[in-house]
């Protein structure tokens, strides 16, 4: 098997993959992106406020935490998490 044929083979198997996991999720492609990326700005946004809280406690006592929970919380409810 030469090299661009195996390299087309794990992209079609990463393709197939993702597609499983979208649909099983009952989203589009771009829904998808839509939740995972809204997810990811929510945890950057965590760990913003947990590093100025880590220099400065008195900062974002609750708001790393708070958010964390509110995440959780979202993710159970789009059953995208077992309790």
């Amino acid at each position: 098997m030469n090299v661009i044929s195996k390299s087309k083979k794990q992209i079609d198997g990463i393709i197939n993959k993702s597609k499983e996991h979208y649909k099983g999720s009952n989203e589009t492609y771009f829904e998808h992106m839509k939740v995972a990326l809204k997810i990811s700005f929510e945890l950057f946004f965590a760990s913003f406020m947990a590093c100025i809280h880590a220099i400065v406690p008195a900062v974002f006592q609750k708001g790393a935490s708070s958010k964390i929970i509110k995440l959780y919380e979202y993710l159970q409810s789009k059953k995208r998490v077992n309790k």
